[in-house]
C-alpha cells in the first residue's frame, strides 16, 4: 500500500512538471560579449539541476575519499573483534569439552583483542593447569595481574587451581589477598576451607565450617566430618597439659561434644594424660546420647583403681547398659575386664567368654583371648592360660 501511494505521488509530480513546463513561455539569455546564448526556462532549470547533481556527486566523492582511512580502520577493528570473539567462544567451548590444548590455542587468539585479554587469560590458565603445565598457568595469571577489573577473578581462579595442585600455602596467600580486597563470598570461603584443610590448620577449618554452616553452604555430613577431623587434631595436641586439654574440651560446643567420635577422641586424650575420671565422665555422657563400641574401648582404658568406688560404679554402668545391649561383644569384654580388675573371677570369665563367642572383629578376639589368658594365669591355671595365649597369637597373625 505504501509503495502504491508513493508511485501515485511520483506520477502526480511528473504530470505537474510536464504541464507546468508545457505552458511555461519564459526563456533565459546568457550574454558574454561577443557571445549570446538563448535558452528556454525549462532547459535552463534542467541544466541547473544536472549541474547541482554533478557538484553534489563530486563533493560526496571527496568526502567519502577523506573518510576512507577511518572506514578501513573501523572495518579492520570490527574484523579483529569478530575473530577475537569467535576465538573466545571457541576457547570456552573446547575448555568445557575437555580439549585443553585447543582451548589454550584459542585463548591465545582471543587475547589478541584487548577487551578479551582478561577472560582469555583465565581460560588459558585453566587449560594449562589441566594439562599439568603449571608454569604456563602462572604466566597466564601473571599477565592480568595489573588489571584491577580481573583481580578477584584472578585470585579466585588461582586459589582453586592451587588447591587442586595441593599448593595450600600459595592458595592461602591468595585467600588472604582476597580477604584484604573484601571478597568473602561463599565460593571464596569454600576454597579457603579446602586450602586450610590441606594445610592442616584445623582452627581455621573450624571457623570456616561454622561460617559456611550459617549460610547452609556445606552438606551436613561433610560439615560433621570436618568438625570431627578438626577436633581430633586439636585434642591430640602434644603440647597439652591437663588444664589446656580441659580448656580445649570445654571450648567445643555442647552439641558437638555429644558426637561419639569426638567423645572417643577426647576420652583417649584424657586417658593419655592420666585424667581417667574425666575420660569416664565423657564416655558415660556420650553413650547416653549415641551408642558406639569405640567408646567402650576408651572406657576400659579409663578403668579405676581396684576396690575403688569409681570401679564399682563403672561395673554398675556396664551392667545397666547390658540390659539394652545383651549381645554386644565390646560391652561384654569391657564388663569382663572391669570384673577382672576387681578380682571378680567368675563374672570376669563369663563375660569375656561371651565376648569371645560374640566377637566379629579380630581385635575383639585378640583382646578377649589375652584377658582370658591373664585371668587363668592369675588363678594358676597354666594350661588354660597357654591355650588362650596361643589363640591370641593366632588371631594377631590373621
Amino acid at each position: 500500500m505504501r509503495i502504491f501511494i508513493r508511485l501515485l505521488i511520483l506520477f502526480s509530480l511528473a504530470v505537474g512538471l510536464a504541464i507546468g513546463a508545457r505552458f511555461n513561455p519564459g526563456n533565459v539569455v546568457l550574454f558574454y560579449p561577443p557571445y549570446r546564448i538563448d535558452l528556454s526556462l525549462n532547459l535552463f532549470l534542467f541544466l541547473v539541476a544536472v549541474l547541482f547533481l554533478i557538484v553534489y556527486a563530486i563533493f560526496g566523492a571527496i568526502v567519502t575519499t577523506r573518510k576512507m582511512p577511518k572506514k578501513v580502520a573501523a572495518y579492520r577493528q570490527q574484523k579483529r573483534e569478530r575473530d577475537g570473539n569467535k576465538a573466545l567462544r571457541e576457547s570456552l567451548k573446547t575448555l568445557f569439552e575437555g580439549r585443553f590444548g585447543y582451548a589454550e590455542k584459542a585463548a591465545i587468539r582471543a587475547a589478541e583483542l584487548q577487551d578479551n585479554a582478561g577472560v582469555a587469560a583465565l581460560i588459558g590458565a585453566r587449560a594449562a593447569h589441566h594439562m599439568g603445565q603449571f608454569e604456563r598457568r602462572d604466566l597466564w595469571l601473571a599477565g592480568i595481574e595489573a588489571d584491577n577489573n580481573y583481580k578477584v577473578a584472578r585470585l579466585v581462579s588461582a586459589t582453586e587451581l592451587l588447591v587442586d595442585q595441593h599448593q595450600s600455602d600459595k592458595a592461602l596467600e591468595a585467600v588472604k589477598e582476597l580477604h584484604a580486597n573484601g571478597s568473602r563470598h561463599i565460593q571464596v570461603l569454600r576454597w579457603a576451607l579446602k586450602a586450610n584443610q590441606q594445610a592442616k590448620k584445623w582452627g581455621d577449618v573450624l571457623k570456616l565450617v561454622r561460617t559456611l554452616d550459617k549460610h547452609h553452604a556445606l552438606h551436613p555430613a561433610l560439615s560433621k566430618r570436618l568438625k570431627e577431623l578438626a577436633y581430633e587434631d586439636l585434642l591430640k595436641g602434644h603440647d597439652h597439659d591437663a588444664e589446656s586439654l580441659r580448656r580445649v574440651w570445654f571450648e567445643i560446643p555442647a552439641n558437638d561434644r555429644k558426637s561419639a567420635f569426638i567423645a572417643y577422641q577426647a576420652a583417649n586424650a584424657f586417658n593419655a594424660r592420666g585424667l581417667f575420671d574425666e575420660a569416664r565422665s565423657i564416655v558415660e555422657k556420650a553413650l547416653t546420647e549415641d551408642w558406639d563400641e569405640r567408646l567402650l574401648r576408651a572406657y576400659r582404658d579409663a578403668a579405676a583403681a581396684e576396690g575403688s568406688a569409681a570401679l564399682l560404679s563403672q561395673i554398675e554402668h556396664c551392667e545397666k547398659w547390658s540390659l539394652n545391649h545383651p549381645t554386644d561383644p565390646e560391652l561384654a569384654l569391657t564388663l569382663g575386664v572391669l570384673c577382672l580388675r576387681q578380682k571378680l573371677w567368675g563374672k570376669a570369665q563369663r563375660h569375656m567368654e561371651q565376648a569371645l563367642s560374640d566377637a566379629v572383629s579380630a581385635r575383639t578376639v585378640t583382646e578377649s583371648n589375652l584377658k582370658l589368658a591373664q585371668l587363668h594365669e592369675a588363678l594358676g591355671q597354666d594350661e588354660e592360660a597357654a591355650y588362650h595365649y596361643r589363640q591370641c597369637a593366632i588371631a594377631t597373625t590373621l
